[in-house]
């Protein structure tokens, strides 16, 4: 074919051999696995057969495999499997692990069995990262995010589930056995198979209403009154959708704002945010090093004790506080409108009045002091705007000082919710466009947490290629 960029023969034998590093160009993103690797300390990370056994087939090298997995992660190929084949056909592998090709067992066990290990690579690379000075200016974002396991929705039962699918079925075996019934009073061989078809039909539904009811108690037994069947550990959680759930993991990150790096992570099998912040904070300060950090979160974790738990630890959270009362919708004042004043200790309501505090009692078991005017509120013209009742009570909170300094600090950054959501949410739509409709791969939260540490790592890899440039954080890794 003429003026066409025309190809070898691939039947032509070369002279000399190609080497299979001139396929390998100096700024391909595989070079700085091999240096990273390279460079680990494997026997302290926890990794098994680091030291080969004395009889016996000899074993790969968990380098080897860990090479397969990072390169598979860092370029959306999570399959054991479909990992399999890429060290066979792939150059750029077969450069990687000097053309060894593991069959899809061995890679799946080795995932399988040093989870611990690949969960500690992963933050050995975040200690690399600070290292290199990139957590000067320590303002992370927190937050969270269902991902789907591998459990069907209606492998999943609630109590409500249960209830649901054995009225279903109750409502069926009546259908039927009205159905044989009629069959019963018609004569002929048409009537005769139709009755044994439905007395089949009749008994498959009556163990699967022995199964719903041992599935009943079971549930009813579990500790948050689900269960799962073909993942154990994944749960039903309510999305943003009205209506809908994921069967699946919460998926909790902390990423640094000014370089967006995944700094600290989490997979936990509970569907709200409420007491993710502290753990999550705490994480993200170790991680970077910093002393003092700004942990921007949105509303879904506020919560009292989580914010005074970083009190004095040097964390600054900094999240919305949650609007949960109803007396907007009704056109009531909120408890925002009453303002307080501290050196007095006591609320001044929008007519301005003064509520001083009577007594503390216990409430849900947190402490709580009670603000009231005694004979203001029976003459107040804005009192049909105010309460219901005969007098507004207003409650606060022991420490609600801590809030205080926390919304102060929330107003003094005006930015901070366009900063969280920048910087945070950015990452789990890479993440989640990297895993695919699938999600996860694995069961059970230990493993799930394994898969999650891989494709963390292989985000904060790319990311810092993105920075540094493949050469200059070679070098950085060396040194």
């Amino acid at each position: 074919m003429k003026r066409f960029v025309e190809g070898e023969d691939r039947r032509q034998a070369a002279l000399l051999p190609h080497c299979l590093d001139d396929y390998v160009r100096e700024n391909n993103p595989v070079r700085v696995i091999e240096a990273f690797i390279d460079e680990l300390d494997l026997a302290t990370l926890g990794f098994d057969g680091v030291v080969p056994e004395t009889t016996g087939r000899p074993a790969y090298h968990p380098a080897t495999l860990l090479k397969i997995y990072l390169y598979g992660y860092l370029n959306r190929v999570q399959s054991s499997r479909r990992l399999e084949r890429e060290a066979q056909r792939n150059i750029e592998l077969m450069w990687l692990t000097g053309r060894l090709a593991p069959d899809f067992k061995t890679i799946a066990d080795f995932r399988k069995d040093n989870g611990a290990a690949i969960r500690a690579v992963c933050a050995r690379f975040v200690v690399l990262c600070r290292e290199l000075g990139l957590f000067t200016r320590v303002v992370v974002a927190i937050d969270g995010s269902k991902f789907k396991a591998v459990n069907n929705r209606d492998k999943n039962y609630t109590v409500a589930k249960v209830i649901g699918r054995m009225e279903q079925v109750d409502a069926s075996i009546a259908r039927y056995l009205r159905a044989l019934d009629r069959a019963d009073r018609e004569e002929g061989d048409v009537a005769e198979a139709k009755s044994v078809r439905l007395k089949e039909k009749i008994a498959g539904l009556r163990r699967q209403m022995h199964a719903l009811k041992m599935m009943e108690q079971a549930v009813q037994d579990a500790p948050d009154q689900q269960g799962s069947l073909t993942d154990p550990d994944a749960r039903s959680m309510a999305t943003s959708g009205k209506g809908t759930a994921t069967v699946g993991y919460n998926v909790q990150i902390a990423v640094d704002a000014e370089h967006h790096l995944i700094v600290a992570h989490e997979v936990t099998n509970q569907g709200y945010d409420r007491h993710q912040l502290a753990p999550m904070a705490f994480t993200a300060q170790q991680a970077t090093g910093g002393e003092q950090i700004t942990a921007v979160a949105d509303r879904g974790y506020f919560n009292g004790d989580q914010v005074l738990s970083c009190e004095g630890t040097g964390i600054a959270p900094v999240v919305p506080k949650t609007l949960t009362s109803s007396g907007a919708k009704r056109g009531l004042f909120t408890r925002q409108d009453f303002i307080y004043d501290a050196e007095h200790d006591h609320y001044t309501c929008p007519a301005g009045a003064k509520l001083t505090k009577i007594h503390r009692r216990v409430d849900h078991t947190e402490d709580f002091d009670r603000y009231r005017h005694l004979s203001a509120c029976s003459t107040c013209p804005l009192r049909p705007r105010c309460t219901p009742t005969q007098r507004r009570i207003i409650k606060r909170w022991e420490h609600e000082d801590v809030l205080d300094r926390m919304q102060d600090q929330l107003d003094r950054m005006p930015e901070a919710m366009g900063v969280r959501r920048q910087t945070v949410e950015h990452p789990f739509g890479t993440l989640k466009a990297w895993i695919g409709a699938t999600h996860f791969l694995t069961r059970t939260l230990d493993k799930v947490r394994t898969e999650i540490s891989l494709h963390v790592l292989a985000y904060n890899l790319k990311r810092m290629i993105t920075i540094f440039g493949v050469g200059p954080l070679m070098a950085a890794i060396r040194t």
